[in-house]
């Protein structure tokens, strides 16, 4: 089953209605500060992932899934779906698409997307490897071994260093709990006001 999409005019159209969706971003929280849609909730997808039977009983209106790109939310959806959520939609394109179309979002500190981190890390871990090999041959199977855990991220659409990198306190917050993620789908919401 394809998950619903929507792409970000639409997205834009039914934030301004009298019935918004629920927008749930679920990139690290390094990376919501960095941007973010003005009054999304940011449930990193680690912590849907763990929580999600918890935290899809409060989700009763539609739920629009954000991430970078779209990769993170498709991951999301496949989870709250299995759950028995069926008013979840993924933004097309992700927070990328919603920049790229002129649309506002609300600016912090900023950071290295998780993408940008894997690459950086992939990178230097197979650069060390290969030159290391020179001296100790064997570290020729760290780079294979960096390769193929990048081939079967590409191959399963999962990314095990991205997951590991996203619990960093580089990339954590403060308030990067279920207990507060919960409390927040509860009570009044994100405190950022709306981005114009």
């Amino acid at each position: 089953m394809t998950a619903p999409t929507i792409d970000s005019h639409d997205l834009h159209q039914m934030l301004d209605s009298a019935t918004p969706p629920r927008v749930l971003d679920v990139r690290t929280p390094g990376e919501f500060e960095t941007a973010h849609i003005a009054g999304a909730y940011n449930v990193p997808l680690d912590l849907l992932q763990e929580h999600r039977d918890e935290i899809i009983k409060h989700l009763d209106e539609d739920v629009v899934l954000v991430c970078r790109s779209g990769q993170r939310a498709a991951q999301a959806e496949e989870t709250l779906r299995t759950a028995g959520l069926t008013n979840v939609h993924i933004l097309d394109g992700g927070i990328n698409a919603w920049e790229t179309n002129g649309f506002a979002v609300n600016r912090g500190a900023t950071r290295w997307d998780l993408e940008r981190q894997v690459r950086l890390v992939a990178g230097s871990l197979v650069l060390t490897a290969v030159l290391g090999s020179i001296a100790a041959p064997k570290l020729k199977w760290l780079a294979a071994g960096i390769g193929g855990g990048l081939t079967f991220a590409a191959v399963s659409n999962t990314c095990a260093m991205g997951m590991a990198l996203s619990k960093l306190p580089y990339n954590r917050g403060a308030s990067c709990d279920a207990q507060t993620i919960v409390s927040q789908l509860v009570g009044p919401g994100p405190t950022d006001q709306k981005a114009k």
